[in-house]
């Protein structure tokens, strides 16, 4: 194969000033977040970067690199890395969920498993999806709570336990995904909380 007529030295080439922030953060939330498949992280990561959106990386490195490798399932970084990509609204397209779930590398079958669990259709209610996301992970009321809502006193586990007693009994001793939705409006101080059929 022929060299091109023109050969550039290093003074020629033009590199934007900002590219090695760029790659510096790249290189760091990659090592953070520890992807499956790096070519399709590496996708998600700089389309989300140059739509402004909030980026498929985990706050910090979370479980043995050799055991994620083996295991495409969702963890709580990787959850707590979908909602802060997709809280901002009430609901999302289930395209958008697929998007997101593939960017970070996770099991299509757990997503849609996780689906038809909830029973969801076209638009998802993402607080009832994430509630359903950390029971997935939890197995227990009391640690599908310590996911949702990180580190939590277990006072208020118990104040809040106690003020969802009146709508479970309504349910037929069952807890639905959107009785996770009252936590905020819980007094913690006075040990007292608002009954959900206020609402």
């Amino acid at each position: 194969m022929p060299l091109p007529d023109t050969l550039y030295c290093a003074e020629q080439i033009n590199i934007p000033p900002e590219l090695p922030d760029i790659l510096k953060n790249f290189a760091k939330a990659a090592i953070r977040t520890q992807p499956m498949d790096l070519l399709a992280w590496s996708a998600a990561y700089f389309n989300d970067l140059s739509k402004g959106e909030c980026l498929p990386v985990k706050d910090r490195l979370e479980i043995d690199a050799t055991t994620q490798k083996m295991d495409p399932s969702l963890t709580p970084g990787l959850l707590k890395t979908l909602h802060k990509q997709l809280s901002s609204r009430k609901t999302c397209s289930k395209e958008e969920l697929q998007a997101k779930w593939k960017g970070l590398c996770l099991s299509p079958n757990q997503l849609d498993t996780l689906l038809s669990l909830g029973g969801f259709d076209s638009e998802i209610d993402w607080i009832e999806f994430f509630a359903l996301g950390c029971s997935a992970l939890g197995g227990t009321l009391l640690s599908s709570m310590k996911f949702a809502y990180g580190d939590v006193l277990q006072e208020h586990i118990d104040i809040f336990l106690n003020s969802l007693k009146p709508q479970v009994e309504l349910q037929h001793g069952m807890i639905k995904p959107a009785n996770f939705s009252h936590w905020e409006d819980v007094d913690f101080n006075s040990r007292e909380s608002p009954n959900p059929e206020q609402k």
